[in-house]
């Protein structure tokens, strides 16, 4: 029988933490970094080891997986000093698990082929609660063989998988759905508060609209920390409006209008300036409630999912 591969895995943070805790319960050897050491101390508490840069860790394991805030960070944990690129041998994976733009994925792929590295997209959906649960969704972008070679462990930290093409392919899939999330949170936002200014009851107007045509996975996951009034679904402002900058480069660059996006981010900029880029994205929602003195809140809903 074929040992199962191991992994470094860089990038420890709400969303990487639970995949990396993923892959240990299925029994795979990790080795983890993390600017964090709270972070790196929690992964090793549940079996990984530790290093001490991601090129030390990529060195020990042979193959890395990332999952970072942004495309520079990204290419610096790729290309820096100490960075996955100086510790992996030719012929290794480096599966990239962060939401970057198209064109951000091409050439970081482009850069890990220059020394010999192999890339997978493969960015997730679905919140970091299904992370945490081990059924959130990948969306992978890259060589069928390479896919195949990897794919038990990304079915290890996610449910469901979808191969959608060459590299740059999951880019763009990842960026409509986070796109489409961000108008759905808006629009169950408007909803809701139309449900308060016209005197119903709010716990029964959420359920309600989970049984209707208007329903979405937004409304009954994020809807549900609105109207208990934490909002903690553990994704920031920031990151938001990262992701909706990307969907309206692509709007642009494909020539597809995006009137809908464009609005939505500009409410999110109000968002961030309201509360600061660290806020969770849910509370873009707040914007209303504060607008019309009149907050979302009901009884019997969780303060995290």
């Amino acid at each position: 029988m074929t040992e199962p591969l191991a992994y470094a895995f860089v990038g420890l943070g709400h969303l990487g933490g639970n995949l990396a805790a993923s892959l240990l319960r299925s029994g795979f050897a990790i080795t983890v970094f993390d600017r964090d050491p709270a972070a790196i101390a929690r992964l090793v508490a549940l079996g990984a080891a530790s290093a001490a840069s991601p090129a030390e860790a990529a060195a020990r394991a042979g193959n890395a997986i990332t999952c970072l805030p942004s495309p520079k960070v990204s290419e610096a944990v790729l290309t820096g000093p100490g960075g996955l690129l100086s510790g992996l041998p030719k012929g290794a994976t480096w599966i990239e698990m962060s939401t970057n733009g198209r064109d951000d994925i091409l050439r970081l792929a482009d850069l890990a082929a220059d020394s010999g590295i192999y890339t997978l997209e493969c960015p997730v959906t679905g919140g970091v609660h299904l992370a945490a649960e081990g059924k959130i969704t990948a969306l992978v972008g890259g060589d069928p063989a390479l896919y195949a070679r990897h794919r038990i462990a990304i079915e290890a930290m996610c449910a469901r998988s979808f191969l959608m093409g060459p590299v740059g392919s999951a880019a763009v899939i990842k960026v409509i759905t986070n796109m489409l999330a961000f108008i759905h949170l808006v629009a169950a936002g408007e909803a809701l508060m139309l449900a308060r200014k016209g005197g119903l009851d709010l716990a029964q107007a959420y359920h309600a609209i989970v049984a209707s045509s208007g329903n979405s996975f937004v409304h009954e996951t994020e809807s549900q920390l609105v109207l208990n009034g934490s909002y903690d679904i553990g994704f920031t402002m920031d990151l938001a409006l990262k992701d909706l900058g990307f969907a309206l480069g692509m709007g642009d660059e494909f020539g597809v209008p995006l009137d809908l996006a464009s609005r939505v981010a500009a409410i999110f900029e109000q968002g961030k300036a309201a509360y600061g880029g660290d806020a969770w994205s849910t509370m873009v929602v707040k914007l209303l409630e504060d607008s019309t003195g009149s907050d979302l809140r009901a009884p019997g809903f969780p303060a995290k999912l």
